[in-house]
């Protein structure tokens, strides 16, 4: 059973909490079929973060025996802009779900994973406008051995993200994660910086999908990728939202490859690229 819980502006100022719709999930006969558990809004989120109904959803965790997968902040920029969404350190959630496969998270304001250890996640999503290296680095400290896609949006320094490529390349190493097959490291404004790097890593010899989408990438990193036999090797290259040209375009056409170059955007009249999430 898959459920979804969101507090809305109205509904918060009239006083409803996030903590009380768990608490009454919990206490339903829904709570021991659940298994897909989204939360949207929990009220206010700019000011708000999960710490506000995190205590409620933990305490209640032996109500939620089937759950795997869980989604915290699943809300539109009508509710909260990205970049605004306050998090917390949602590690205490990991421990308290061992059963759980699949965590997606919204939002990157004071996000915290530590410590990121987990037996069974085989899932790892970060939506954000920018992914400060912090979190990074607990990536990269993770222990998770069954992780199988990790889906990062770096994004851009106006909205948090503080690293550079140093911090990215602990990922292309091939050695954290032995069951990875999906890499998303997308939405960056250093999308050629990452492209470049990983045309010839390790981690392509594990990966079946790569996914390079939303981001700046021009002709300088896709003829990186293009150069690389690595590359050649993935069942699908996902570059779509790029700013490569129309001739580099017809030659990813020419390699017969799967891989995804929709999208196509055009740099501003001061040579900008943007990332797609960006607000």
């Amino acid at each position: 059973m898959e459920i979804r819980l969101s507090v809305g502006y109205d509904e918060y100022e009239e006083g409803v909490r996030m903590s009380e719709l768990i608490e009454k999930l919990a206490s339903s006969a829904d709570g021991e079929k659940l298994s897909i558990l989204t939360i949207g809004d929990w009220g206010q989120a700019y000011e708000n973060s999960p710490d506000s109904f995190l205590e409620s959803l933990i305490s209640h965790k032996d109500s939620f025996p089937n759950l795997t997968k869980l989604f915290i902040g699943d809300m539109g920029f009508e509710e909260c802009e990205v970049s605004w969404i306050n998090q917390t350190n949602l590690s205490p959630l990991l421990a308290a779900f061992p059963n759980l496969q699949s965590l997606s998270i919204k939002g990157s304001q004071e996000l915290s994973l530590q410590p990121l250890v987990h037996e069974k996640l085989q899932e790892l999503v970060i939506i954000c406008g920018g992914l400060p290296k912090s979190v990074l680095e607990e990536i990269t400290s993770a222990k998770l051995p069954e992780l199988k896609k990790l889906e990062l949006y770096l994004g851009v320094d106006d909205y948090g993200f503080d690293g550079g490529i140093e911090d990215v390349m602990p990922l292309l190493q091939g050695d954290l994660f032995p069951k990875l097959t999906y890499l998303g490291l997308k939405d960056s404004e250093i999308q050629d910086e990452i492209a470049i790097a990983i045309a010839d890593a390790p981690i392509l010899d594990q990966l079946e999908i790569l996914d390079l989408s939303y981001g700046t990438l021009s002709d300088e990193g896709g003829k990186a990728l293009l150069a690389s036999e690595r590359v050649k090797k993935l069942k699908h290259l996902n570059l779509s939202y790029h700013y490569m040209s129309d001739e580099l375009l017809l030659r990813w056409k020419q390699t017969g490859l799967s891989v995804d170059v929709t999208d196509q955007q055009e740099t501003d009249e001061d040579d900008w690229r943007y990332p797609f999430l960006t607000e």
